[in-house]
């Protein structure tokens, strides 16, 4: 067993990133306060091919060098916009037919591994603060709320995290690989 060289793993450039069809997924920020997120949100954006990261309310914006530290220049390549409000957003993406899934602790949430999504439709992820979570205006707008299960006593993981998890399946549900 030998790791694979960067040749071999056959990366595209920017340019080809930009050009090449996007997985259906789109991710929402909403007030997102830490900078290493928003890199992170960039960075697995990027790996899994998503069509655009909307960074909303406080939600740093590139170009920024705590967010550069760890999107690695995956800002450079996943297009974004910014938002003055998460709410905004969200009326954007409806217009533009997203089903639109909040991942947050509810009392309706549905289980990440219970949920189905439907092929051929597209999907917004909304992640929220990291004291607070998604904002209540914006869960009640939302199509559907998604739970990781967790077993732990902190019932609650980085947004980093949460977002490649969510991501992931999403990603092999809708076959996307």
């Amino acid at each position: 067993m030998k790791k694979l060289s960067m040749e071999e793993l056959e990366r595209v450039s920017v340019e080809e990133f930009k050009e090449m069809d996007k997985s259906p997924i789109v991710l929402v920020l909403d007030n997102v306060r830490s900078l290493n997120n928003v890199g992170s949100a960039f960075r697995t954006g990027d790996a899994f091919g998503v069509e655009k990261i909307y960074l909303c309310g406080i939600t740093g914006t590139p170009p920024h060098r705590d967010i550069q530290k760890t999107a690695l220049g995956a800002t450079e390549s996943v297009a974004w916009e910014y938002c003055l409000n998460t709410m905004l957003a969200m009326e954007k993406l409806k217009a533009e037919g997203y089903q639109i899934c909040g991942l947050e602790q509810v009392d309706r949430s549905v289980m990440l591994n219970d949920f189905t999504p439907e092929k051929g439709k597209k999907y917004a992820l909304v992640f929220g603060n990291e004291v607070f979570g998604v904002e209540e205006e914006v869960l009640n707008a939302c199509d559907a709320v998604l739970e990781i299960p967790q077993l732990g006593t902190k019932h609650s993981l980085n947004i980093s995290v949460s977002l490649g998890i969510a991501v992931w399946d999403l990603m092999v549900k809708l076959e996307q690989f």
